[in-house]
């Protein structure tokens, strides 16, 4: 089988897809195109190729892709024709080897990106202001060209959360007269029965990445999900899933139940001292393997790597900057010497009117 490649159909150019009108542009030609449009033609995004077996435990075959492996920290990215890999976005290698891939599950729904890199660029660039201790090395352009634009792999669940739940709780008054001051307590046993429903709850599908850095890209406006189609990875990278489902799903669950405690918590009216008993069950109703669009740079400073992400679809923009000692203390320095001759001049001046 030959690798998945998008042509541009009016002139079989290489054509990629253009995030800021959400269709197909062939920079050769000029021809734009729908997804509509691009299914009627034999490429990677006709209805035939993108014709996905699916399995008895309703899983999708990955049809046959390219595959950018690093050498040098194992990393795998998917992309098509299309797409060149010249460093690896996880540890900056250039030691990047092209293959193919076609095991694993494929996706089933993308959330397309939504803004192009010159962009995404700029915004990153606008990190400096208001932040006078961050070291230049994140303001490097060399730096912030190597944006790479890659689809990150999710399991969404649909969770039912079902059952009751007990609190202990009090409620504290006080009083006093004139000789003493009074606190009486009552200690209650609260009890609460609840049934929530949670749809598209996250788990990123990689282990190269750290949940909490995921997590604080949401939300995501699912309403803009897409059935998957390969030629949405024009111009893009893709991470492949290496964290099984039946073990993401612990995470989520997890995450249904700590926000179900807290949303029933916000119902009592009394103290809430402590979860007492814990009878919530948890079901899964439907899962999807999901693919959802991040801008990431890796930085490397002072022998730590930081990694920063954009929400490719509300470009919100997650991750740690340091502080560049150095600075601090000239920073510091030259605030000393200010408020010292500030200080010294005042000091004459009384000294002069006295």
């Amino acid at each position: 089988m030959e690798v998945l490649d998008n042509k541009c159909p009016a002139c079989g150019a290489k054509i990629e897809f253009n995030p800021k009108n959400q269709k197909w542009d062939c920079s050769y030609c000029g021809s734009k195109f729908s997804i509509e449009e691009m299914q009627k033609y034999d490429n990677a995004s006709s209805k035939e190729n993108n014709k996905i077996e699916v399995k008895l435990n309703s899983e999708k075959k990955l049809e046959e892709m390219d595959v950018y492996h690093c050498k040098n920290c194992g990393a795998e990215v998917m992309a098509d024709e299309t797409t060149t890999a010249t460093f690896c976005l996880y540890c900056g290698s250039t030691t990047i080897l092209k293959d193919r891939i076609i095991d694993g599950i494929a996706p089933s729904k993308i959330i397309p990106f939504k803004n192009v890199k010159d962009d995404v660029v700029k915004e990153f660039k606008n990190l400096y202001k208001g932040r006078p201790l961050m070291p230049k090395l994140f303001n490097d352009a060399k730096n912030i060209e190597k944006l790479v634009g890659v689809y990150i792999p999710f399991w969404s669940y649909d969770l039912n959360v079902f059952g009751d739940i007990n609190f202990k709780t009090s409620d504290t008054k006080t009083w006093s007269d004139y000789d003493y001051s009074y606190t009486k307590t009552d200690e209650y046993l609260t009890k609460k029965d609840a049934r929530m429903n949670y749809n598209g709850v996250l788990v990123d599908a990689s282990s190269r990445f750290d949940d909490d850095l995921m997590d604080s890209l949401e939300p995501f406006n699912f309403n803009e999900l897409q059935e998957y189609n390969h030629a949405y990875l024009s111009g893009f990278l893709s991470e492949k899933y290496d964290v099984d489902q039946n073990k993401a799903i612990e995470r989520a669950s997890t995450r249904a139940m700590n926000t179900s405690i807290e949303q029933i918590k916000n119902t009592i009216t009394k103290n809430v001292d402590c979860v007492e008993s814990n009878n919530l069950n948890i079901k899964n109703i439907n899962t999807d393997y999901i693919l959802l669009p991040v801008w990431m740079m890796n930085i490397d400073y002072n022998g730590k790597k930081y990694m920063f992400a954009m929400n490719g679809q509300t470009r919100k923009i997650v991750g740690n900057i340091p502080i560049d000692k150095k600075k601090a203390v000239i920073i510091f320095l030259f605030i000393f010497v200010i408020v010292f001759i500030i200080g010294l001049i005042i000091s004459i001046l009384m000294g002069a009117q006295i």
